[in-house]
């Protein structure tokens, strides 16, 4: 149930965002302001984790590259509501994708490497590269 009720959500923000009613579509700083809240309320669910050991850490893709694949890696500590941040990922992923189809924006096709390992360091989740 929860994750239906996470699903709709997701949608109704995509239809909010990038949609066109009246014939009055979002500006590109409007749609970058949309990604760049969201983006905030990832970080600030990333950084509240605390970890005590290695197994309490795990990482996501984040972002959309307009080649494709993802921009970056995001450490995190399981001690979140790791659902609610794949959540929050997936539909910051399907907006900057949008975003960057819809403004035409380009890439440099280079990808990322997930980290190799990620260790707990002082309570925080920190990649190995």
């Amino acid at each position: 149930m929860k994750i239906i009720k996470n699903i709709s959500k997701t949608i109704a923000l995509l239809a909010i965002v990038f949609s066109c009613t009246n014939n009055t579509e979002s500006s590109k700083e409007e749609d970058l302001a949309a990604l760049n809240s969201l983006q905030e309320e990832i970080e600030l669910l990333v950084d509240s984790g605390v970890c005590s050991e290695n197994s309490d850490c795990d990482y996501i893709a984040f972002g959309s590259k307009a080649c494709g694949g993802p921009k970056t890696y995001l450490v995190f500590s399981t001690s979140i509501d790791v659902e609610l941040l794949q959540q929050k990922v997936a539909t910051y992923n399907a907006l900057d994708n949008a975003y960057n189809q819809k403004w035409g924006i380009a890439s440099d096709c280079s990808v990322p490497i997930p980290p190799v390992d990620i260790t707990c360091i002082a309570g925080k989740c920190t990649a190995v590269y």
